[in-house]
């Protein structure tokens, strides 16, 4: 393998471990608050990660072309960012508070 293909690999897979976490933990905030804009923050995270991977896989996995594989990672990119600039803009949910859940000032009761 020549170092520019070793050196891809291991920023597809940072790109795959830290997107995928940067995913999960604005699901679990969007599923802790229910606000509009971590669920938008959750998707766009999410199309630039499986964008980013799903570019390089058709290229180097599957064998399409690599205008065709670019093609597809910027489609997922400017959808991935189309929602995180939503999520941005949205106004919270107007039933729910600003304070996150189970915090008590700082304090531990107990």
């Amino acid at each position: 393998m020549s170092e520019r293909a070793l050196l891809l690999v291991v920023a597809k897979a940072a790109t795959l471990t830290f997107g995928t976490l940067l995913t999960y933990f604005s699901y679990r905030a969007y599923r802790r608050t229910n606000s509009g804009a971590l669920r938008a923050l959750t998707v766009g995270i999410g199309l630039v990660t499986a964008g980013a991977i799903l570019g390089g896989g058709l290229h180097q996995l599957a064998g399409f072309p690599l205008r065709t594989s670019v093609t597809v990672q910027s489609v997922f990119t400017a959808a991935g960012f189309a929602f995180l600039t939503y999520s941005l803009y949205t106004e919270p949910s107007p039933e729910r508070s600003a304070e996150p859940v189970g915090r008590s000032g700082g304090h531990e009761n107990g």
